[in-house]
């Protein structure tokens, strides 16, 4: 008999990204609030895990009340604690450590026993994290100190941060910058790091963690390095073109729509199996054929892309062609945004 139990019944704690799976800006994703209260109520935690080292715990957590979410400052776990003390264990303790961030980052960096300073002049690292307010001349100090032969810590490489105006800036794009004027790599504190996400694990004991987030390249990849299973809600940066394409380490266990599916059984959600009412081949030149109609399933759309993921994730996964036959796989196809090419010779498409 098939193993009914939901993501719930499977998980103690939710180890949960805020921006794009929570809320958006000062905003809560629909439905997010209910979702949590409700897995609160059945007895599993959430723990609030970002990679946002902009603002300090005390103010993640208050955000999070202010919207409704059940938050403790206990509860919020910033890229910029485990920035810092991965940092901490790099250098003596009160050295100087240049500050590429906000006073968030700042006060953590002298939590755990180190000087923050804001100029090159004695700086022996540099910890960089999310200022909307970084500039030339902040870059510019920065480079000094790596150049020099300083330790770089990165809270999180984010190329992007998500917003109720799309997509903007994070700190991987200001990361990126500095890459390319050193040459120089820094260490990853954040997801798809694993030192947030272990000390997440630790401070929230949790058992049987399941990673929750909006993004393949941060939270599930993240999930992954900690050997955790990862839900990916489509409520963020990362759609269902990005999740047939992942690559392995970015290839989540279970897809939803929103946090509303965690009481659902987690059989439903998983991507590793051809759903009823779809039918789905991997044809020799790369393509991937979709047909069918979801047999009513309430959710057709989502169960036609986890579909296509067993089909095409069990062939190696990468770039592919997606072909659909009939009306309702090429709607459902539309609706997801997938690019697609009718199959008119099915018999051709599918090798047969």
């Amino acid at each position: 008999m098939t193993d009914q139990r939901s993501l719930l019944e499977l998980h103690d704690v939710l180890l949960v990204d805020l921006d794009g799976t929570l809320y958006a800006g000062h905003d809560a994703i629909p439905h997010a609030v209910d979702a949590v209260v409700d897995a609160a109520a059945r007895g599993v935690r959430t723990a609030y895990v970002t990679n946002n080292a902009s603002r300090r715990p005390s103010e993640v957590a208050a955000h999070l009340g202010e919207l409704g979410f059940p938050a403790t400052t206990d509860d919020v776990m910033t890229s910029s604690q485990a920035g810092a003390a991965l940092l901490a264990e790099q250098v003596d303790p009160g050295a100087a450590v240049l500050v590429l961030g906000t006073d968030a980052l700042a006060e953590e960096c002298a939590l755990v026993g180190l000087k923050p300073v804001r100029e090159a002049p004695g700086a022996v690292a540099v910890i960089q994290g999310h200022n909307p307010d970084t500039g030339w001349r902040n870059l510019a100090e920065a480079s000094v100190v790596l150049r020099a032969g300083g330790i770089w810590v990165a809270t999180n490489t984010d190329l992007t941060l998500p917003t109720p105006r799309g997509p903007l800036p994070g700190n991987g794009a200001m990361v990126t910058a500095l890459k390319v004027a050193t040459g120089l790599e820094p260490q990853v504190a954040g997801k798809p790091g694993l030192r947030l996400v272990r000390e997440a694990v630790e401070r929230s004991g949790a058992r049987a963690g399941l990673v929750v987030g909006d993004r393949l390249d941060t939270d599930i990849e993240g999930g992954h390095a900690a050997s955790l299973p990862t839900l990916l809600v489509l409520t963020g940066i990362s759609g269902p073109s990005d999740v047939l394409a992942a690559v392995p380490q970015q290839r989540p266990a279970y897809v939803a729509a929103n946090l509303t599916a965690l009481p659902r059984p987690a059989v439903e959600l998983a991507t590793d199996a051809v759903r009823p009412g779809w039918y789905v081949e991997a044809a020799p030149d790369g393509g991937v054929l979709l047909a069918g109609d979801g047999d009513g399933s309430p959710e057709p759309g989502l169960d036609a892309l986890r579909s296509l993921c067993a089909v095409h994730w069990a062939r190696g996964g990468g770039p592919y062609t997606l072909r659909t036959d009939g009306d309702a796989a090429a709607g459902v196809a539309t609706e997801l945004g997938l690019v697609t090419r009718d199959a008119q010779d099915v018999g051709a498409a599918t090798g047969a």
